[in-house]
């Protein structure tokens, strides 16, 4: 368990310096284009900054929000709840806040950078078509999300995928739209540099973001 952790965590910055790499790329590319190589660099490293310390610490709540995920009391579930209780003393985790989503398709997922923050999500179809022993088992397996870690590395992912894709459509709307202010000779090779990496970046985003995921439907 503890070196499930420990690679997650290790994952977790190894994926954040290899998106910083094509987000470098990109910003150097679009100054390169623009005439400006460092307001390229400094533009394309502030937005990522500002994109992943948002996903890090907000992400949960906007997966949370899009999935139409609401709070609910002990009150409102109590079977739901009492697995939820009794799966984090098992496992010596704090309780997270458990989410009801109002979907018949049986799906669960949990979100949150660590233990302390974390929050699992279960729709109305999953409450209505499993037992209670297979709902226990369900929820386990979302906890042990939680405990690894791995809802951290996705979070990450999906922002830092975000932000390459618009980097990428930015680069690709300044080659079509923008005008060349660099005063390099060599501003058409610039150019197919600049278009290949903007096509690839986001495919290779993709597959990096499809490598890291576990898709939680049942």
């Amino acid at each position: 368990m503890y070196q499930q952790i420990a690679a997650n965590k290790r994952k977790t910055w190894i994926l954040i310096s290899l998106f910083t790499i094509v987000i470098l790329m990109l910003g150097w590319i679009f100054g390169e284009w623009m005439g400006d190589v460092s307001a390229g660099i400094i533009l394309a490293t502030m937005f990522s900054v500002i994109m992943t310390l948002f996903g890090y610490y907000r992400g949960d709540k906007v997966a949370l929000f899009t999935s139409g995920a609401k709070p609910i009391k002990k009150s409102d579930s109590p079977e739901l709840y009492r697995l939820v209780e009794n799966l984090s003393i098992a496992s010596g985790l704090p309780t997270p806040k458990i989410y009801l989503i109002d979907d018949t398709s049986p799906n669960a997922f949990a979100t949150g950078r660590k233990p302390e923050y974390a929050s699992v999500a279960v729709t109305t179809g999953l409450l209505k078509m499993l037992t209670k022993q297979e709902l226990e088992g369900v929820l386990a397996h979302e906890m042990s999300h939680i405990k690894n870690y791995d809802i951290r590395v996705m979070t990450i992912v999906v922002v830092l995928v975000g932000v390459v894709m618009l980097l990428s459509d930015w680069l690709m709307r300044s080659f079509i739209f923008g005008r060349n202010n660099s005063d390099s000779k060599n501003s058409g090779i610039l150019m197919i540099i600049g278009l290949v990496l903007a096509i690839l970046s986001p495919i290779f985003a993709q597959l990096i973001k499809w490598l890291c995921q576990d898709h939680e439907n049942i």
